[in-house]
């Protein structure tokens, strides 16, 4: 990649943990790649008291414990620290922004950035609405500079209110100046399921409904709320993971080939898939979406007493920790194909991953050998941990008798590339600074897809019917079992062990 051109780059929420886990490390590795202008500058924007020496100590801090490229290289740093600034100031005050905005005039000066800026929201999204309101005198100053802002999710908590960020939104900024973050988006495997589909000829002609059984979407994590309980009681698993993440694995895996590889292209055939997903709608929801909630149990070496006891839930909470859902993609490619789609906390352990299972073979030539079939072939997308792709295919067991095993054909990055992937946030933090939309997601997206979930919360939060408990270490409530299995399938996911051998007598 190209360096991206320089600029300020505006951290709101900066003594934040995002700022410091992701943000801070991702930006030291983009300028110990060269992908970083030496003129842009950095400028942190919190309510917290600081001085910029003290910033910059933050900023040290996080990069000696986040960062991928450790130790510290010294005359790197000293080439960053000088361009690190702090401002303390209130996110709804006038006054303060007025301030801010004349010391990123003094320093757009002093660094030779031509004006260019870019806002990062990185607070929590009741902070949101009042920072692009007050942004506006700020992002209107400099005649003919990038403006640019990037905001994190939640984007809106439903169609109405991400309507209403998107119309806030628009007031300040065109659409090409904004950046909707998906993390997910920035992961290596993520980005090489469009190369994996579209840049080998193998797959395009049985991708379809013809050939593919049904897709298995899931984001498990092995972790609860930790400390997060107030933030998540109000937003649930299907909020937090199902409308952005999951979506966008989703919507990657389903989408028609774009007719270029520009981020208009590609956003185009993204909302398509989403407009395609066949509607659920008032009873019916409970036949097609399970939720679930983690009980007391201990898991990892870790006791919990249930999510209910997590600081700052509710006693009687009926936030689900736990989501399973199916949909059916009505167009042309995947009519009558389920996509089964899931996300938990506490779950047997940590996992993102895509599995295509293909329709299964005539059985016509096996079966008055083997009294078990084959088994089907599938394609497994792993975006962490281990990130890579495996081809699970059938193949024949050294020997005299006619055995049938399911083989897996591996590729992982680590191994294939003999280096690690880079973080996601050094990917979607350079090409937000290049312009680079490709890896956002636009207005229409996100509306889309609030679309498909409003109905289902709306049908959750209106049932007289508790959510079903789990227990800790498991992979979810009984319910998302029934949801597959009552179609005659089954979860999978690829650190299992291959089918058995298939003895077949000659």
């Amino acid at each position: 990649m190209a360096s991206a051109p320089p600029c300020a780059v505006v951290i709101f929420g900066a003594s934040g943990d995002l700022a410091k886990r992701k943000l801070i490390p991702a930006i030291y590795d983009l300028v110990c790649e060269g992908l970083c202008d030496e003129r842009s500058y950095f400028v942190g924007f919190s309510r917290s008291a600081m001085s910029d020496e003290e910033f910059r100590k933050e900023w040290r801090r996080g990069i000696e414990k986040f960062a991928r490229s450790r130790p510290v290289d010294e005359g790197v740093w000293k080439r960053l620290e000088g361009r690190i600034y702090y401002a303390q100031a209130d996110y709804g005050s006038c006054a303060d922004y007025a301030r801010v905005g004349k010391m990123l005039g003094e320093l757009d000066e002093k660094h030779g950035v031509g004006g260019n800026r870019m806002y990062y929201l990185a607070t929590p999204p009741e902070q949101f609405p009042v920072i692009i309101d007050e942004l506006l005198p700020l992002h209107s100053e400099a005649r003919g500079a990038l403006r640019r802002i990037v905001i994190e999710k939640p984007f809106g908590r439903d169609l109405g209110s991400a309507r209403g960020l998107n119309e806030r939104l628009h007031r300040s900024f065109v659409e090409e100046q904004v950046y909707r973050i998906d993390h997910f988006l920035g992961k290596e495997t993520v980005q090489n399921l469009m190369v994996m589909r579209f840049a080998n000829s193998v797959f395009e002609p049985i991708w379809n409904t013809k050939y593919v059984d049904h897709v298995q979407i899931t984001v498990a994590e092995s972790l609860g709320v930790e400390g997060r309980g107030g933030y998540y009681d109000g937003a649930g698993a299907l909020r937090d993971i199902v409308q952005n993440h999951l979506f966008q694995l989703m919507a990657l895996a389903a989408m028609e080939p774009p007719v270029s590889l520009d981020a208009g292209s590609i956003r185009d055939e993204k909302v398509k898939v989403y407009r395609s997903i066949r509607g659920l709608r008032g009873a019916g929801v409970d036949d097609w979406a399970v939720r679930g909630q983690y009980g007391a149990g201990e898991w990892n070496g870790r006791k919990t007493e249930g999510y209910r006891s997590e600081k700052g839930v509710a006693g009687d909470s009926r936030t689900e920790t736990f989501a399973a859902i199916k949909l059916f993609i009505d167009n042309w490619r995947w009519s009558g194909t389920p996509f089964y789609l899931r996300t938990g906390k506490m779950m047997a352990q940590k996992a993102s991953e895509v599995v295509v299972r293909f329709r299964s073979p005539p059985q016509a030539l096996f079966q008055k050998q083997c009294e078990t079939p084959v088994y089907p072939n599938d394609l497994v997308i792993r975006v962490q941990p281990d990130e890579g792709i495996s081809w699970r295919l059938n193949g024949k067991v050294p020997g005299g008798q006619l055995s049938i095993k399911p083989v897996a054909l591996d590729f992982l990055y680590k191994t294939t590339f003999q280096k690690e992937p880079p973080d996601a946030y050094e990917r979607l933090i350079h090409d937000a600074m290049a312009g680079d939309q490709t890896l956002f997601i636009r207005a229409d997206e996100v509306e889309a897809a609030w679309a498909v979930i409003d109905p289902i919360e709306k049908a959750w939060a209106e049932s007289k019917d508790g959510v079903e408990e789990y227990r800790p270490g498991s992979w979810g409530p009984k319910g998302a079992m029934l949801l597959i299995e009552l179609d005659g399938r089954r979860w999978m996911h690829s650190s299992e062990s291959p089918e058995p051998i298939i003895a077949c007598s000659l």
